[in-house]
C-alpha cells in the first residue's frame, strides 16, 4: 500500500477514535464495511454509542450524511423521495430523500414497516433507487448504517432474511471497560457538556476513498484461501444445528471483507486470518437457527456460537 494512503487510513481510524473511546474493533470493522462497499448493522442495547460510531465515520471524511429516524408510520417516500406537482412549471419535480446521501444512518430500522424497509433493498444491493419509472444513481461512496436494539421486541418488525442479506456485517459494540467508562466520564461530564463528535475534522475527501476502495478490490487473494472459505461456508450448509446455511452472496461479501482488512494492514495479499477474524461478523446474520436449538439461548447467539465451532473446525492452510 502506498504511503499516503497508508497515513490517510491511520487517520481515519485516530479521527473516529476520538469520538469511539476503546472501541478499536467496532472502528476496524466500521472502516473495513466502508472500504469493502458494503453496509454494517450495529446491534446492541441503547446507548454505547451506535449512532457516535455513524457520526464519527462520516465526519472523518468530506461527505454528505443523512440520518433517518425509523418509526412505524414512516413511509417510502420519506427515505427516498416524491414527486411534487408545481402549478407554475405544471410539471411534476422530484425531491430527493434522505438515502441521497454518501452515508445514511437508518437509526433503529427495524421500527419501521416492511414495506418501509424494503425500500432499502434496491439502494443497499445496486446503489440506486427507481421512482416513477426513473432509475437514478446514488452518490459514491454509498454506505447504509443501521442501528437495532435486540432486547427490546415491542413493536419492533424483525428483519426478514433477504434484508439482512444486504448488509456485510453485523457487529455489536457491547459495553465499555470500566477504565474507559471512567475516560468518558472525565471527558464529556463537564460545565458545558462537550460532545467529542464536534471537534472532529474530516481527515479525507470523497475521491480517496473512491480509490482506496479501487485498490481494495485488488488485494490478491491465493486460491488456498478460497478453498478454506469455502469449506467454512459449505459447514454451514450442512449443519445440523443450523437450519439456513450462508448464501453465495455472503461467500463473496466475506472475500471482500477480508481484502479490506488486508487493506488496512497494509498488505496487497490476503491471509488466513483475514477470512477466520471476519466470518462470525459476515456470516452470523446469514444463517439462521434450527427450531430445537434456537430456543437454547438468543437467536444471535446461537449462530454465533455455531459459527465459531465451525470455523474453529476448519484446518487453516499454510
Amino acid at each position: 500500500m502506498p504511503t499516503a494512503t497508508s497515513q490517510v487510513v491511520a487517520q481515519l481510524q485516530r479521527s473516529i477514535a476520538r469520538a469511539i473511546y476503546g472501541k478499536e474493533e467496532a472502528i476496524q470493522l466500521s472502516l473495513i464495511t466502508l472500504l469493502a462497499r458494503g453496509h454494517l448493522l450495529i446491534e446492541d442495547v441503547p446507548g454505547v454509542g451506535k449512532t457516535t460510531l455513524a457520526q464519527a465515520l462520516a465526519k472523518s471524511f468530506h461527505c454528505t450524511f443523512q440520518r433517518i429516524q425509523f418509526t412505524s408510520d414512516l413511509l417510502p417516500s420519506d427515505v427516498l423521495g416524491v414527486s411534487v406537482y408545481n402549478p407554475e412549471t405544471r410539471e411534476f419535480e422530484f425531491r430527493s430523500g434522505p438515502i441521497f446521501a454518501n452515508v445514511v444512518l437508518a437509526d433503529e430500522i427495524n421500527r419501521t414497516t416492511p414495506r418501509t424497509q424494503s425500500a432499502l433493498l434496491e439502494a443497499m444491493n445496486e446503489a440506486q433507487v427507481s421512482i416513477d419509472g426513473k432509475t437514478m444513481a446514488l452518490p459514491q461512496p454509498f454506505l447504509v448504517i443501521a442501528t437495532q436494539n435486540p432486547v427490546e421486541h415491542h413493536g419492533t418488525y424483525p428483519l426478514p432474511e433477504s434484508q439482512l442479506d444486504r448488509f456485510l456485517m453485523r457487529i455489536k459494540m457491547g459495553y465499555p471497560s470500566p477504565e474507559t467508562e471512567r475516560e468518558i466520564l472525565r471527558k464529556r461530564v463537564g460545565v458545558r457538556g462537550e460532545n467529542p463528535l464536534d471537534a472532529l475534522e474530516p481527515v479525507a475527501d470523497v475521491s480517496e476513498v473512491l480509490t482506496m476502495q479501487d485498490e481494495v478490490a485488488h488485494i490478491k487473494v491465493d486460491s488456498s484461501l478460497h478453498d478454506y472459505a469455502l469449506e467454512i461456508v459449505n459447514r454451514t450448509r450442512n449443519s445440523d444445528l443450523l437450519a439456513l446455511g450462508v448464501s453465495p452472496r455472503g461467500t463473496l461479501m466475506l472475500q471482500r471483507a477480508a481484502q479490506a482488512r488486508a487493506f488496512l494492514d497494509g498488505r496487497d495479499y490476503c491471509l488466513p486470518d483475514d477470512f477466520k477474524k471476519l466470518a462470525v461478523p459476515v456470516f452470523s446474520h446469514r444463517v439462521v437457527a434450527s427450531s430445537r436449538h434456537a430456543s437454547l439461548q438468543k437467536k444471535s447467539e446461537t449462530t454465533e456460537s455455531v459459527l465459531r465451532d465451525i470455523v474453529e473446525s476448519v484446518l487453516v492452510p499454510l
